[in-house]
């Protein structure tokens, strides 16, 4: 009989309280994870990233449709976790 952590894939929920991404802009944070999905809001391609991070001690999420957010962390994913600052950037957020 299989087991069924033998066979399901990772999917567990990022914990934290939510912020907005206006909050933390220009704070250094501690990236810890991240989840990308399918938005309930048909914008851009479609897909919503959520990131949890760390500040001061405690632990928190942000969702964003940020595609330079979504294309940096799916391209550093390996180096998770680490610390960045998110800036906006003319119409855009992106790491620093």
């Amino acid at each position: 009989m299989h087991r069924f952590s033998d066979f399901a894939e990772d999917d567990h929920q990022l914990e934290g309280d939510k912020k907005s991404i206006d909050d933390i802009l220009g704070t250094e944070i501690a990236v810890k994870g991240y989840r990308l999905q399918d938005s309930k809001y048909n914008r851009g391609d479609g897909k919503v990233l959520t990131i949890q991070f760390e500040l001061n001690e405690q632990t928190f999420i942000l969702f964003t449709g940020s595609a330079v957010l979504k294309k940096q962390i799916q391209k550093y994913k390996d180096k998770l976790p680490f610390m960045a600052t998110i800036q906006r950037v003319n119409k855009y957020y992106s790491f620093t």
